[in-house]
């Protein structure tokens, strides 16, 4: 029973940390109509950036801080150069050029570090022991975090004007530039959140594993991104709910030796059913397309 419920945890603060991501995907997606698959290298350059800062500064804080401002940035600044110039473009052109975004950051990586993995020295929380239950500290960081960082964004979404603005821009953007809306303001604002919130998981990601490599983010990208379309591309829930629910499936099939070598097919496999039982996700609306 005290495994069962450590390896829930465990599967708790790995969703958590894949909800971050695809929270980027889905934001990008529902706003901007696009799929950013360069997100998964932000968090590669995150983690490189608290590489560097972490060795010259010492401090992890502002570490962080430098990795989530950098981040923003180069977010900002992939949507300025990459992306809003295929505004009117097809879907196709769009998707080939954040492949070719996402394999100029990891050849610049790798000419900057190297091919080699890096070990990022990250600080060690050690663990708490609750009766017989013992659980590492970065996993409750990690955990809290994430659960203050989605209720955070949800009230922002739905409260604040810039959250009501990419509501209106998600639904319909030709009404909104109508209703005075600046749609390529919105839709910038929408990649610095994706990007920050990258960089941060970058940070929890290498509390758990405190190395890294110029393909770095590549695999927690592609599994965020299938946390999105489960959860349902485009909804902030369901993103949530599709990160928590990979990261349990995930962590339970790692904690059972037979079945572990095979998880990745199997979280896969589990996308491709939801996907025939429900084409939207969990949490997915079908849309109609007006003419």
């Amino acid at each position: 029973m005290i495994d069962f419920i450590n390896t829930f945890i465990n599967g708790l603060s790995l969703g958590g940390i894949y909800a971050m991501i695809a929270l980027g995907y889905t934001m990008v997606y529902g706003i901007a109509k696009m799929l950013n698959f360069a997100h998964g290298d932000i968090i590669m350059v995150g983690g490189y950036t608290l590489f560097i800062t972490i060795g010259l500064l010492g401090s992890p804080i502002l570490a962080i801080i430098c990795a989530i401002v950098l981040c923003g940035l180069l977010g900002v600044l992939m949507e300025k150069l990459a992306y809003k110039p295929l505004r009117g473009a097809s879907p196709l052109a769009v998707l080939i050029t954040a492949i070719g975004v996402s394999y100029l950051l990891q050849s610049l990586a790798q000419i900057i570090f190297g091919a080699g993995t890096k070990y990022v020295n990250m600080p060690n929380w050690g663990s708490i022991t609750l009766g017989s239950l013992r659980i590492q500290v970065y996993t409750l960081v990690t955990l809290i975090a994430s659960v203050v960082i989605m209720v955070a964004l949800s009230v922002f979404i739905k409260y604040s004007k810039t959250g009501r603005a990419m509501i209106a821009v998600s639904e319909d953007r030709a009404a909104s530039e109508l209703m005075g809306i600046s749609v390529n303001t919105i839709i910038t604002i929408t990649f610095l959140i994706g990007a920050m919130l990258a960089a941060v998981a970058s940070t929890f990601y290498l509390l758990k594993a405190p190395s890294i490599s110029p393909t770095f983010g590549s695999m927690p990208g592609i599994k965020a991104f299938t946390a999105a379309v489960i959860g349902g591309i485009g909804s902030i829930p369901g993103a949530m709910v599709g990160g928590i629910l990979l990261g349990v499936i995930e962590v339970f099939c790692n904690s059972i030796p037979a079945i572990a070598p095979y998880t990745d097919a199997i979280e896969f496999t589990i996308l491709i059913i939801i996907l025939l039982v429900r084409p939207t996700g969990l949490l997915g609306k079908k849309r109609r397309e007006k003419v």
